[in-house]
C-alpha cells in the first residue's frame, strides 16, 4: 500500500508531462505549417497582409490572435520573401506552476511575381 502511495503520483507526474510534451510537438508542427503557407502566399502576392491573413487563417483559432507574424517579401523576382511566426503556449497543468514557451517557425520561398 505504501509503495501504491509512493508511485501513483509519479506515474501521474509523468503522464501529464508527457500529454503537455504531445500537445507542444503538435502545436510546433501546426505553427510550422503556417509559416509555410505565408511564404507561400508571401511569394506571389506583393502585399504582406494577404500572406499574415494565411497564416493566421491556417493556424487554430484559439491560438491565431496571439501569433506575432513577420513578413519580409522584397519587389524583386527570385529573391527570397521569410514569413517568421511565433506563438506563444503556456502550459495547462498547474504542476509546472504556470510555465511557458514561445513557439517559433521561418519559412523562406523565392519570390514568383
Amino acid at each position: 500500500m505504501v509503495e501504491f502511495a509512493v508511485v501513483v503520483p509519479l506515474v501521474l507526474v509523468v503522464l501529464v508531462a508527457a500529454v503537455e510534451l504531445v500537445t507542444v510537438a503538435r502545436l510546433q508542427l501546426e505553427v510550422t505549417h503556417a509559416a509555410r503557407e505565408g511564404a507561400r502566399q508571401a511569394a506571389t502576392d506583393v502585399d504582406p497582409a494577404n500572406a499574415v491573413a494565411a497564416v493566421r487563417a491556417t493556424l487554430p483559432a484559439r491560438i491565431a490572435g496571439d501569433a506575432r507574424v513577420s513578413v519580409t517579401r522584397p519587389a524583386r523576382v527570385g529573391a527570397q520573401a521569410r514569413v517568421q511566426v511565433v506563438v506563444p503556449y503556456r502550459f495547462a497543468a498547474a504542476l509546472f506552476g504556470g510555465l511557458g514557451v514561445e513557439l517559433g517557425a521561418t519559412a523562406v520561398m523565392r519570390v514568383e511575381r
